[in-house]
């Protein structure tokens, strides 16, 4: 009998971690000692993760080492402590589901998501979801702030099949992220483009007019056109982790764009004279919906560096 292996979890509930090798999806278990690597993590291996697996006497598998990660999504733990939580490790890119009702994607979380992807190297793509379902003057203006920011946005409705093949074509080949409130639609979508998956589609709450949970732990699927796409649990919020304050506007691509324009070299882009993102605000040419996140992120920080 084989006594280890290396694979690639493809299912992490918590407990039990599904390892793809060989075709074949392997059940194992975690050593203790791997809880203790990342101690401000409240999950030590995670979707995505290359990992090297033993057998025990009795042959039950257990991971024991976990490769080097090329890049990873993380976002502060639930409870706001300083743990953090990762979501997806090895992706190449993130797809983030919006809405603009039915329910309403808060423009915060967006650009929350989007400044994590940037400082960890992760390639993302907005997907405006159920897009039949949503006001056009709406999409226009949330087209023209986030693809002047720099991001590509693409329209897909479940219902009418737009965008579905272009969301397919991204896929293609990759291991993709796929990433957002609940009730998005992130598994309707990954079921249509791929309709082999029987994933739980969920309906919206009338009392709240939020999405309810249906994916529940995170799953890694092949696709028939090459290519893995990772299915996630809705997330309510995310809180940055491990992103210095000075630097947070290095992660929003239309800033560093200006920031060469300011008077002073090390500008916080928050009350210095001369400051071309202020500026840049002021005129419109800067969105003040991300302006604001990005005001909203640096007070966050520093509660959280004291």
């Amino acid at each position: 009998m084989e006594q280890c292996f290396s694979g690639v979890v493809v299912r992490a509930t918590g407990s039990w971690y599904d390892v793809m090798h060989g075709g074949a999806t392997v059940p194992c278990r975690i050593r203790g000692r791997l809880r203790l690597r990342g101690v401000r993590s409240t999950n030590p291996v995670v979707v995505g993760d290359t990992v090297r697996c033993e057998a025990d006497e009795s042959g039950a598998w257990t991971i024991v080492d976990i490769a080097p990660r090329r890049n990873y999504v993380i976002r502060r733990a639930s409870n706001l402590s300083k743990e953090s939580h990762i979501i997806a490790a090895n992706v190449d890119r993130a797809l983030l589901l919006a809405t603009l009702s039915s329910p309403a994607t808060a423009p915060e979380f967006v650009d929350r998501f989007l400044v994590t992807c940037e400082a960890y190297k992760v390639p993302v793509v907005i997907v405006l979801s159920k897009i039949d379902l949503q006001d056009a003057a709406a999409v226009a203006s949330f087209r023209a702030v986030y693809e002047g920011a720099g991001y590509r946005v693409v329209e897909v409705s479940a219902v009418d099949g737009r965008g579905v093949e272009e969301v397919r074509s991204l896929l293609r080949g990759r291991t993709t992220l796929v990433a957002g409130n609940s009730g998005v639609g992130k598994s309707t979508l990954i079921r249509t483009v791929d309709p082999r998956f029987d994933i739980r589609v969920g309906e919206i709450s009338q009392s709240h007019g939020k999405g309810r949970h249906t994916t529940t732990f995170s799953t890694m699927y092949p696709l028939d056109d090459g290519g893995f796409v990772i299915d996630t649990p809705g997330i309510k919020g995310f809180g940055l982790i491990d992103i210095d304050g000075a630097e947070l506007w290095h992660y929003f691509p239309e800033m560093m764009r200006l920031a060469p324009g300011c008077r002073y070299y090390n500008c916080t882009h928050t009350h210095e004279p001369g400051c071309a993102v202020v500026r840049a605000v002021e005129t419109g040419e800067l969105a003040a919906t991300r302006y604001e996140s990005y005001l909203k992120m640096l007070d966050e920080d520093d509660k959280y560096r004291k």
